[in-house]
């Protein structure tokens, strides 16, 4: 296995084994690899990566579950706010002794993804001159993101994930997982996503994008020693707005909020509707936690990926999946339709059919319904034992 820099927890000595000794409750841990060239042919010369575990790795490293975090998700699956993390885990439902995800059983590991803000290399981390990437942070991909995570795993020594899995985003990184390093993942769980982004979704990116690099005070990108902390944050609230749209559903935002106007304010005297002051807060509250040129640059790999790119198109590209492939898509997504999750399990031989995920809530629904979520896992975790009883 390759060599990488010692593995730390964040102000802490090395502690390499530090997954066979005990049971982390989630700090962060960091480990350093060195340069990377991207897919963009731009080299990041000191790339580190900021990861968390849950449970022990057994003797023979075969129980590892690996999660693939969503756009706005980070390292922090499940566990207190603690390391740097300001909230609970964004599955904390669903990750833990005796929960679905049994960290008594499984050793689950997730890392920030390339190009992030919570502790991997990304636009807000400093360059080799001192100063934050900012403008200068290249392109990433998808596949640039795996490559970081295959690092980690060989750091980790970690032969084969026993299973993989992730929503959105994540579950681009699942397929891309399943390509490329096809004996590395003996089984994928993909949950409202696509092998490929449509035009659709290309547009809604788009508008996301443009509200952020349209706010003057996104200064082309570097605006991190501007004065008194001011950043992008109107542009960032403003491409979260687009954003928060598609992940819910029209008829949940109908029938939760209608026509009711904002307590205390009067939409006919300049005053907002209940849903405006919902989609305010959601701005606001992503902007206090997360970097702008971050949220650009992941959402712009979401819009390069297709798995299929240099590989003789989707179709040939999800037909070399053998390994057991769980596929779920949410009926009320109009993000990430189920047609596109039905045309993965048409084309890759490793799916066994269409799970559907029921939610009103749409896109977030892989949030909220942990239950359904669980029942995934245990079902994808069941193919692989049948397909490979280690």
């Amino acid at each position: 296995m390759p060599e990488y820099g010692p593995l730390t927890y964040e102000g802490l000595p090395p502690a390499s084994a530090a997954w066979r000794e005990g049971d982390p409750v989630g700090d962060r841990l960091f480990v350093d690899f060195g340069e990377l060239r991207t897919e963009s042919g731009v080299v990041l010369p000191d790339v580190r990566v900021a990861y968390e575990t849950w449970g022990r790795l057994n003797d023979d490293a075969s129980n590892a579950v690996y999660i693939c975090h969503a756009l706005t998700g980070d390292s922090h699956v499940t566990g207190p706010a603690t390391s740097g993390h300001r909230t609970a885990g964004w599955w904390d439902g669903l990750v833990g002794s005796g929960r679905d995800i049994d960290t008594d059983e499984w050793f689950v590991v997730c890392a920030n993804v390339l190009g992030g803000c919570q502790g991997t290399t990304g636009p807000s981390s400093l360059a080799p001159d001192g100063q934050p990437w900012g403008s200068r942070f290249p392109v990433v991909t998808v596949g640039d993101m795996v490559e970081v995570e295959h690092r980690l795993m060989d750091a980790l020594g970690i032969a084969s994930w026993a299973l993989m899995f992730g929503p959105s985003l994540g579950g681009m990184r699942v397929l891309e997982w399943m390509v490329r390093y096809p004996d590395r993942v003996r089984g994928g769980l993909v949950l409202g996503s696509t092998g490929a982004v449509t035009a659709d979704q290309l547009g809604t990116h788009a508008a996301q994008i443009a509200a952020i690099e349209l706010d003057p005070a996104y200064r082309g990108g570097d605006y991190y020693d501007a004065p008194d902390g001011e950043g992008p944050h109107a542009g960032m609230g403003v491409a979260r707005m687009i954003a928060h749209l598609t992940y819910r559903s029209e008829t949940e935002l109908d029938l939760r909020f209608g026509r009711e106007p904002q307590a205390g304010e009067d939409p006919y005297d300049g005053g907002r509707f209940a849903v405006e002051s919902y989609l305010d807060h959601h701005a606001d509250k992503l902007a206090r936690r997360f970097d702008a040129n971050t949220y650009i640059a992941l959402t712009r790999a979401m819009s390069l990926f297709d798995v299929g790119r240099g590989r003789g198109g989707t179709a040939a590209a999800l037909g070399r999946i053998s390994a057991p492939l769980t596929v779920v898509g949410i009926d009320s997504d109009r993000l990430f339709p189920v047609r596109l999750q039905q045309e993965i399990v048409d084309l890759a031989p490793g799916a066994d059919y269409l799970h559907i995920l029921h939610s009103p809530y749409g896109h977030d629904g892989f949030l909220v319904e942990d239950e359904q979520v669980g029942v995934f896992f245990d079902h994808a975790l069941n193919r692989v034992r049948r397909s490979d009883p280690r």
